[in-house]
């Protein structure tokens, strides 16, 4: 059976790591009602229905059976003895009900029932984002028991939380949080507002320059309201259309097998299901890897019919992340297709959020949250978790509160099967100058769905992506996306304007902004300065109030320490991403993604071989003459 252990991963990457289930599929629904998943994790009585399901509180009790593998010391403290009675030990899981622990010196007795305080530092990265804490918190020894014999027997004490470690923190260091990051987002917007009303008073010496400012602040406050009103098409328990979930791989042998598991351990009902990994001839094991937990998967679990629903199929040649989609959609039997990455992890419950939007008709295309799961590897992911955090929670929510979100991002988002077939030869062919576009399928699809249908974001629906922990690479993938993203947005432009009118303003004026920024940050970091002697303090304010818009709706949402890295985020976005921007201007229709070995990447490489190969033959000729003529 998989392991998710961290010996696994690659080096240096912290995942958090969930204890490993006896059941492969914990959370799929018992078609032969030999366990009853529903009566335990959230049917309550009510009045007008007897067994009543909510979506909610399974996912609350989800979260505090849900437990964590574990390292870190623990000291065992004895109510009412010395300080000679504690002993230390070492912390083997961890959930947010109870620990799990060895004890380094077995000695003295423990016996079950005992009240104990136990204190411990949580790492970063152990248990979900907000978890990371110091914690001294009074516990009931439930179970005394050994692992293993002879000198390599365990002993282990299994303890039960006074109170969930989620509540405890949320007194203890978080109580506060709401109302002060709501404070503050309050006061950060107040004095925005205050900001812009010199923009008003200076509006006639420069025209073009306090435009710009007063539309940017107005666009992103507006984005914020909106973002803020979102709210999610609620569970109704009796709509559970047939849903294909068809993940593309390429060389991800890393993580396959976890994607697989989340995908097909989801709780809805086993014949509404399929899964389907479509390999574009991967040259790393991920094959190999793929079929080795399909296998597990068929041999433990037969009796969910995982053989009917669970596939694997091959490319007999590399074509492509549109290729594998096409593919696996042309092998769906459902309705609905979902599009999983392939180092991308669902929640058990997403699928069944996912799906509630396409109650209405109209309703193209859905995307779902994506966390970041490797968030505490170092500075470069945990910058990227506040950023991943607020796209989606909040410029996601915007757009969808007007039925408009202009980019279903691929680490989860659904899709109605005829709309993908119907625009199947145009997605697949696509180009922009004359270069096939081989990547921002993600964009490119939404911009066929929002032609003639919504699209909408489900917060509830969450997934957790593995994001670039390496700068090099996450410039390289910034770089994509705002090449993919100009081009998309170029094309959007055409037809956008038939949407609502407020959508269509707020997407031309998000598509203005970003690209007019570079020319007004030189313009008041450096003309300014130098020509008017006039040092920039009102634009500097301005960007730490944006950034600290972001930080204090991370703080208020997400309750993480995390939220500093907002205000490291911005500071490196003004320094870093903001002067791809201008790149990105010439270079948009390039199709290397410069992160994978494409095809379009395979030439370009080749191709810078060869000049190199070329300049150094030049160089060699122009060298022997000279060499003669020294001899």
């Amino acid at each position: 059976m998989f392991k998710f252990k961290r010996s696994k991963q690659k080096p240096g990457e912290v995942l958090s790591v969930p204890r490993t289930d006896r059941r492969v599929l914990s959370y799929v629904p018992d078609p032969e009602q030999q366990r009853i998943t529903f009566d335990r994790r959230g049917m309550q009585k009510d009045e007008t229905d007897n067994r009543k399901f909510d979506a909610d509180y399974i996912k609350k009790l989800q979260e505090l059976s849900l437990r964590y593998q574990a390292s870190f010391e623990v000291l065992v403290r004895r109510n009412g003895r010395s300080k000679r009675a504690n002993l230390k030990a070492t912390a083997v899981d961890i959930s947010s009900t109870g620990l799990l622990i060895e004890l380094h010196d077995p000695k003295g007795r423990y016996m079950e029932g005992g009240e104990y305080r136990l204190e411990f530092d949580i790492p970063p990265g152990t248990m979900p984002e907000g978890f990371e804490a110091n914690v001294k918190i009074k516990a009931k020894l439930v179970r005394v028991f050994h692992r293993g014999e002879g000198d390599d027997q365990k002993h282990m004490l299994a303890f039960q939380f006074e109170k969930p470690i989620a509540a405890y923190l949320q007194r203890k260091r978080w109580g506060y949080s709401v109302y002060m990051a709501s404070s503050l987002l309050f006061v950060a917007v107040a004095v925005i507002m205050l900001m812009r009303v010199e923009s008003i008073i200076y509006f006639k010496y420069n025209i073009w320059l306090y435009l710009y400012s007063l539309t940017a602040a107005a666009f992103l406050l507006t984005r914020y309201l909106f973002g803020a009103l979102h709210r999610d098409v609620p569970v109704n328990r009796h709509y559970t259309p047939g849903v294909t979930i068809i993940i593309p791989c390429f060389n991800e042998e890393e993580w396959i097998h976890r994607t697989i598991l989340s995908c097909i351990n989801q709780d809805y009902p086993v014949e509404k299901l399929e899964v389907i990994v479509v390999d574009d001839r991967s040259t790393d094991r991920s094959v190999e890897q793929i079929e080795k937990v399909i296998a597990l998967i068929h041999e433990e679990a037969e009796r969910f019919k995982t053989k009917a629903r669970l596939k694997l199929h091959v490319l007999p040649e590399n074509g492509g992340k549109r290729v594998a989609l096409v593919e696996g959609v042309a092998m769906a039997k459902h309705n609905l297709v979902v599009f999983v990455d392939s180092d991308s992890f669902l929640e058990p419950n997403a699928i069944r959020h996912i799906v509630q939007p396409f109650q209405d008709p109209k309703m193209g295309g859905v995307a779902g949250r994506t966390d970041v799961e490797n968030k505490y590897t170092n500075s470069v992911t945990k910058l990227q978790t506040v950023r991943y955090y607020i796209a989606f929670r909040i410029m996601k929510a915007a757009e969808s509160y007007f039925d408009c979100v202009t980019c279903l991002s691929g680490p989860l988002a659904c899709y109605r099967k005829e709309l993908i077939e119907q625009h199947r030869e145009a997605w697949l062919n696509q180009k922009f100058l004359g270069q096939p576009a081989t990547f921002g399928d993600d964009r490119s699809m939404t911009n066929f769905m929002l032609q003639t249908h919504r699209t909408a974001y489900q917060d509830s629906a969450i997934c957790s992506t593995i994001v670039p922990s390496d700068m090099k690479v996450f410039l390289k993938q910034q770089m994509r996306w705002k090449r993919s993203w100009l081009r998309e947005s170029l094309r959007a432009g055409g037809f956008v304007w038939k949407k609502e009118p407020f959508m269509a303003l707020f997407f031309y004026i998000g598509l203005v902004v970003p690209i007019a920024a570079p020319v007004i940050v030189l313009y008041n970091l450096l003309y300014v300065p130098l020509v008017h002697k006039v040092f920039p303090s009102t634009f500097l304010m301005g960007l730490l109030l944006m950034a600290l818009l972001m930080s204090f709706a991370h703080m208020l949402f997400r309750q993480s320490k995390l939220w500093i890295f907002g205000l490291v985020f911005c500071v490196f976005y003004e320094l870093v991403l903001l002067w791809q921007m201008p790149v990105a201007w010439v270079t948009f229709w390039k199709s290397t993604w410069g992160t994978r070995e494409t095809p379009q990447d395979v030439e370009a490489r080749l191709k810078k071989e060869a000049k190199r190969a070329k300049k150094k033959n030049k160089k060699k000729k122009a060298d022997q003459p000279l060499s003669a003529e020294a001899e």
